[in-house]
């Protein structure tokens, strides 16, 4: 992939958490058992798994993938998720360690960021956890797949872990965007990308299997390597490197091709450093990664 020209497209790339949470074994790495099973009876945890958004700063702006968890979820959380019953499926699935501070304001500030600054918001998919305080980004354009948003306004898709009250806000500035063809050889076996800024510095690729409609995003800059932000379609690097599936997921059959497809990349570029949003390592992998930047 041809490097953009002039001076560095992307200044830095940095990772927000909103929290922490706890997840059944069976959901992470999978299970033999049916879903509602586990879901139900499993005692086992594990506990630690961060909820990450990430800050890149272009030198046209500032972009956010995704923006984590509303702080309203722990503090409320059968006000936020609008049900009793909602309520109780969600602590069988997940349990939750944020507090006030763990909003997307509070952690941009702690990068040094005001989130006033914002310019573009792109979020992989739509579910709850990645669609956190939108009330804090309505100066912002905010950008989702088409399909991801059919899937938000769909009969009773808060049981997807959809919720339309919080992301459907008036005066929210959405703009719905589909993939469009792609010339970059890298990329060509996604079948089609979407270029954010226009200058190819940060492309969406299309990874459905988490949900039908869910994106990752490719980052491209001189003085930096290549980072890919797969957002949820593999919960730790390791899964996708050895196409082991979650216990929950849209279409696994998708996932797999997607795996397929990032694995691909990582051939074609060797120093792609790949970045899921729930795994403990993210935050240290990009450290990492961003060390090895060089300042033109």
């Amino acid at each position: 992939m041809s490097d953009p020209k002039d001076l560095p497209n992307i200044r830095s790339v940095r990772v927000g958490k909103t929290g922490e949470g706890s997840m059944h074994p069976e959901h992470r790495y999978g299970s033999r058992l049916p879903l509602m099973l586990w879901v139900l009876f499993s005692r086992r945890w594990i506990d630690g798994v961060p909820v990450h958004f990430f800050a890149i700063e272009h030198r046209d702006g500032l972009v956010l993938f995704d923006t984590g968890l509303d702080p309203a979820i722990g503090s409320n959380p059968r006000k936020y998720l609008g049900s009793a019953l909602g309520e109780f499926f969600l602590y069988r699935l997940f349990r939750w360690e944020i507090g006030p501070e763990d909003n997307v304001s509070d952690q941009l500030s702690g990068m040094g960021h005001d989130v006033g600054s914002v310019r573009k918001v792109v979020f992989s998919h739509l579910h709850f956890d990645h669609t956190g305080c939108i009330d804090h980004l309505l100066h912002a354009q905010l950008l989702a797949p088409r399909r991801e948003w059919q899937a938000l306004i769909k009969p009773k898709a808060e049981r997807d872990w959809y919720f339309r009250q919080h992301v459907d806000l008036p005066g929210a500035n959405w703009n719905l965007f589909e993939m469009e063809p792609c010339d970059d050889p890298d990329i060509a076996p996604f079948g089609s990308c979407f270029d954010v800024m226009g200058d190819r510095s940060i492309v969406l690729l299309p990874t459905p299997g988490h949900t039908a409609g869910s994106v990752s995003m490719l980052l491209h800059s001189a003085g930096m390597p290549p980072i890919l932000l797969i957002s949820d379609l593999a919960f730790e690097l390791d899964m996708l490197l050895s196409d082991r599936l979650p216990g929950v997921g849209e279409d696994f059959d998708a996932m797999l091709d997607s795996y397929a497809r990032v694995r691909a990349l990582k051939e074609r570029l060797p120093e792609l450093v790949i970045l899921p949003s729930h795994d403990m390592q993210t935050s240290a992998r990009l450290a990492g990664a961003m060390r090895k930047q060089v300042h033109l």
